[in-house]
């Protein structure tokens, strides 16, 4: 498991998560917490190549706020 980022703002219902570097979750990726429940999955990524940021569809029932200033993982 790898660390994804940091949950960093919400926009239009998705969570935005700033990447800890160039090695970045793909888009389809699913994103744990740190439970490692699956919390949503990525559909976009984008930002700078050295630190990009992707976005998060949320599971049905998650609320993308909850996440604001925790870490993410990936598998």
């Amino acid at each position: 498991m790898k660390k994804a980022g940091e949950g960093v703002r919400t926009a239009q219902g998705l969570l935005v998560v700033r990447a800890p570097g160039e090695d970045h979750a793909d888009i389809g990726d699913f994103l744990l917490d740190d439970q490692l429940d699956e919390i949503g999955r990525v559909v976009d990524v984008f930002g700078p190549v050295d630190r990009p940021y992707v976005a998060v569809t949320p599971n049905a029932g998650e609320r993308p706020a909850s996440y604001l200033g925790k870490s993410l993982y990936r598998r």
